[in-house]
Formats: structure tokens, sequence, C-alpha cells
């Protein structure tokens, strides 16, 4: 017996990505990763297979993400790390007379500067 679990579809000897479970109560078919375990009630099925899959009519296709797959970072997040690292390059001088409670900047008196809802925090051994 081979290692790798295969796809369930007759005839396709690719190894299998995701299971397939039908749920008839509620004619839903339920897509998601790979499980653990090969479940007799359960379809293994290959990438080319899982992409084309379609229900019987009146029924619906769930589809789960994996999850371990990274997500890409949107333009928000991209855009919060350079402003906080143009922040963080500021001259001592700037940051720290930004930092002052009567400039309107936060109050703390470990926050450096601040962009957002992020902070630039001096370290505590200055």
């Amino acid at each position: 017996m081979s290692p790798v679990r295969r796809c369930s579809r007759t005839a396709c000897g690719r190894p299998a990505v995701a299971t397939l479970t039908y749920v008839y109560a509620d004619s839903t078919a339920v897509l998601g990763p790979l499980a653990t375990y090969a479940e007799p009630h359960c379809y293994d099925l290959c990438a080319e297979h899982s992409e084309r899959l379609t229900a019987p009519r009146g029924w619906e296709v769930v589809r789960l993400s994996d999850g371990s797959a990274p997500t890409r970072p949107s333009g928000d997040d991209l855009e919060a790390l350079a402003n906080a690292v143009r922040e963080a390059a500021r001259p001592p001088e700037r940051a720290a007379e930004a930092g002052k409670p009567g400039t309107g900047r936060g109050g703390d008196p470990m926050e450096v500067g601040r962009r957002g809802h992020l902070r630039v925090l001096r370290s505590p051994d200055n």
C-alpha cells in the first residue's frame, strides 16, 4: 500500500489534496483540506477534481480554506508597516518632541512617536 493517499475518482491516480464529505440532511457537499485519516464515508480528491467539483441540483458546495496557507498582506498592512519604519527612522530630537505631552501626541513617557494605531516606544534601557 502506498503511503500517499490517491484521488478517489475512478482512473485518477494523482495524489489527494482535499477531502469531500456529503451532509445529506442539509443537502450540502463540504470540501476541505485533506483529512488526517481516510474515512469510509469521505472521498479524497486531487487538486484538479477538487477545483472542478459541482454538487447535484439544489445542493450547496461549502469550500473550507486550508488555513495553513500564508495570507498575503493587504495594502493597508504594507502602508502601516512603511509608516512605522518612517517614524522609527526619524531623528531622535524630532521623535522626542513628538512624544511630549504638550504637543498633542500621546502622553505615555515611553512613547516616542505615534501614527494611527501604531506607536514607536523608547527602549527601557535609555
